[in-house]
């Protein structure tokens, strides 16, 4: 199993946008983002902390239904 690794806000949000991802709102920390599928649309929020904590970027990934493995090739 890969470790999630210790990334800052900004690398995450580019790597959430190359997977279609848009910002709609920032404003202070939280971020927030969301992602238009045929059927539903996603949402997620992502702090702006430097470096974002591994147990919270896991479970943004798995809000944004992403593998480790996938989400490091966005990277």
């Amino acid at each position: 199993m890969t470790k999630v690794p210790s990334l800052s806000y900004e690398q995450v949000i580019r790597a959430l946008r190359r997977e279609g991802w848009l910002i709609v709102r920032h404003k202070g920390s939280p971020i927030r983002l969301q992602k238009r599928l045929p059927d539903e649309t996603l949402k997620l929020t992502v702090p702006a902390h430097k470096p974002i904590k591994r147990s919270t970027l896991s479970h943004i990934l798995k809000q944004a239904r992403l593998s480790i493995q996938d989400f490091e090739k966005l990277l």
